[in-house]
């Protein structure tokens, strides 16, 4: 069985990409402020502030956000 790739800093303007760093900016946010006391529903504006440039947000908000919010779900966050 082979090494999975190395993470890429590449961004594409798909879901997978975006949940990729959705998910990523997601758990640095846990890391550098464990305390900080915000739910689920307060720190998906966040991450989206945060990942402002990304492609896919840019080029669809209303599904980045979608797509934002089912991570959330998904994994429990």
């Amino acid at each position: 069985m082979t090494a999975p790739p190395p993470s890429s800093d590449r961004q594409f303007s798909n879901a997978d990409s975006f949940a990729q760093a959705f998910d990523e900016a997601w758990q640095h946010h846990e890391r550098s402020e464990p305390r900080h006391g915000l739910d689920a529903a307060q720190k998906i504006p966040l991450m989206l502030d945060r990942l402002a440039d990304h492609p896919f947000l840019l080029q669809d908000p209303g599904m980045a956000r979608q797509v934002a919010e089912f991570r959330v779900r998904l994994l429990g966050l």
